[in-house]
Order: structure tokens, then C-alpha cells, then sequence
């Protein structure tokens, strides 16, 4: 399954939110990829909109997963201060999931099947 996601950085606070991404740290990643975060990506606009792409099988099972290690709940503590809008919520529970409309290679499948 592929989820894409929404969030909104603090515009003056972008360059140090590009650097910390620089350099996450070794037992985050290994934490998000045991958890089953896969072809994970961030893009992020000059405004501050931040667009997150993962592949997972089962992204409330993949959220789960990560709350329940201490290497997440430092993270998302340390980049909360980065975030607008979260109401009190770490930036992994405050973000918007957008719905998939379009994948090129489902229709094609799709198509390639009904000829």
C-alpha cells in the first residue's frame, strides 16, 4: 500500500529541518524499517509544505509500531518544535493522509489484463 501525507514545517525554521534530515539517526531508520516503513520519502516546498511517501502494508499497524520504541518518541520530540497545526500532537500522529486517485502502473496492470 502507498500512503501519501501532508504536513506543514515552520517556514523559518526550513534549513535546520533539511539538515536534521541529513543526518537521521542510525537507530531511526533501522527503527522505521523494522517497523515496516518502506520506500519512504520526504519533499519539502519553500513554504514549509512537507509531502511524506511510504510504502507500507498496513500504516496503523506501521504507526503502532514505531510509537512503542523510545528511539521514536525522542524524535518526534525533538521535531515537534519544527511543526504548525499539530494541536498538541506529535508531528506522526498530526499528519493528513491523502487519498490515492491515480497510480500509473495499477491502470496499466488493469488495462493490460482486460486486453
Amino acid at each position: 500500500m502507498r500512503h501519501c501525507f501532508l504536513l506543514q514545517v515552520r517556514p523559518d525554521r526550513l534549513d535546520e529541518y533539511r539538515e536534521r534530515h541529513r543526518r537521521v539517526w542510525p537507530e531511526m531508520l533501522a527503527a522505521l524499517r523494522d517497523s515496516g516503513w518502506r520506500n519512504y520519502s520526504l519533499h519539502l516546498r519553500g513554504d514549509g509544505l512537507l509531502v511524506g511517501y511510504v510504502e507500507t502494508d498496513d500504516l496503523a499497524a506501521a504507526q503502532e509500531a514505531m510509537a512503542r520504541t523510545d528511539v521514536n518518541a525522542r524524535w518526534q520530540a525533538e521535531m515537534a518544535p519544527f511543526f504548525t497545526g499539530l494541536d498538541g500532537r506529535r508531528p506522526d500522529e498530526g499528519f493528513l493522509v491523502l487519498e490515492e486517485v491515480f497510480h500509473l502502473e495499477d491502470q496499466l496492470s488493469r488495462s493490460e489484463s482486460d486486453a
